[in-house]
């Protein structure tokens, strides 16, 4: 299957495409997107903590963290095709024919080599959720005070792209035959949310203590 340049989209398109009855994007890709936009929040208090001279001392932390966060956001972009991309055999996996044995059989198997495919994506958003919380904790502690309140949206967005991955990944290890398999990415993701969605309220409840009279 070719490029489907989901990211290539206006905004205004991707939207109505996401509003349709179109199968792609669903909410694995609008994760995705959600996690490269808190990511680039991020991204933008460190670009507007360099060069400051209030901020001197933390500038090469800044601008490490600037240089991972672009990484990320290239990444989540990827993410928003890839989980469009994997969607596509499953969508063909279900309307296959199981009117005798061997059909039923010949199903089974790409519908759970499907899904396990399909449930890659979601794993590798949640992944990369986790990684750009600890930049945006990193960054909403050291980075100019007069962007912080972004910090504490990068937060809120990446908390809404990691849950929100973490429910692509139960609907697709809800289906699975391989039992063992799908309860180790269900544990993994239950892992990733219980150590991570705290974080990310922690440094939301921060900002909001700076920012409110």
């Amino acid at each position: 299957m070719g490029k489907i340049d989901m990211t290539e989209k206006s905004c205004k398109e991707f939207v109505e495409v996401l509003a349709s009855k179109s199968p792609v994007p669903g909410g694995g890709g609008a994760a995705a997107l959600a996690g490269a936009l808190g990511t680039a929040l991020g991204e933008m208090v460190g670009s507007l903590t360099v060069g400051k001279k209030k901020y001197a001392d933390v500038q090469e932390d800044v601008l490490r963290l600037k240089e991972e966060a672009q990484k990320l956001e290239q990444e989540f972009l990827e993410l928003v095709e890839r989980d469009a991309e994997v969607f596509e055999p499953l969508s063909r996996a279900y309307g296959l024919p199981k009117d005798t044995e061997e059909q039923k059989a010949h199903k089974a198997e790409v519908m759970e080599a499907a899904l396990k495919e399909a449930c890659t994506v979601p794993v590798r958003i949640m992944e990369c959720c986790c990684k750009a919380i600890d930049l945006v904790r990193e960054i909403e502690t050291i980075g100019t005070a007069i962007a912080i309140s972004d910090a504490g949206c990068a937060a809120a967005y990446l908390r809404a792209a990691l849950t929100s991955a973490s429910l692509n990944v139960y609907i697709n290890t809800k289906s699975m035959k391989d039992r063992d398999y799908a309860r180790k990415q269900d544990q993994y993701a239950a892992k990733m949310l219980e150590e991570y969605v705290p974080v990310c309220d922690e440094v939301f409840q921060k900002v909001q203590a700076r920012v409110q009279v």
